[in-house]
């Protein structure tokens, strides 16, 4: 299924076809004015990578895969601790370490909804070292014409 990021223009798709067929590790697959949706898919073994976006609230949705949810207020504290697969749901919000963890045999495909938008128009990233290098080179980020907290401290990683 193709996947054509429109801008803050109407939209419809089939999110969980385009969710279990996608195998880039990030696929922005719609981008509005004041929220992101976003298309993953982690292999056997790996993870989102552990993060905090200070001003970004972010909802996740399973729809394939095993795999285990961690958050906590520190990237050495993190205190919750779900196992999730096909149907589970996580909220992370605004500030909170987090991380997904592919737990399974299989990759984990899950899509995620970012308030405010959070990466590149249409982006696609194959791995997540690409999306490390786009975001270090400064290509990775939201459009302008997208709505940013006044003041945003920038994401954290570890």
């Amino acid at each position: 299924m193709a996947i054509t990021d429109n801008g803050p223009h109407p939209n419809a798709f089939d999110i969980e076809s385009a969710t279990r067929q996608n195998e880039n590790y990030r696929t922005v697959a719609w981008t509005g004015k004041f929220l992101q949706v976003t298309l993953m898919s982690i292999p056997v073994g790996e993870s989102i990578g552990l993060e905090s976006h200070p001003g970004t609230d972010q909802f996740l949705r399973v729809d394939a895969g095993r795999g285990r949810a961690v958050m906590g207020p520190a990237k050495d504290q993190l205190d919750f601790e779900q196992d999730v697969s096909d149907g589970w749901s996580v909220q992370v919000p605004a500030g909170t370490w987090h991380d997904v963890i592919n737990t399974g045999t299989a990759p984990l495909r899950l899509y995620t909804i970012y308030a405010p938008s959070h990466h590149a128009l249409g982006a696609v990233q194959p791995t997540s070292e690409d999306a490390e290098r786009e975001e270090a080179a400064g290509i990775d980020e939201a459009p302008s014409w997208t709505v940013q907290p006044a003041e945003e401290e920038p994401d954290r990683h570890a």
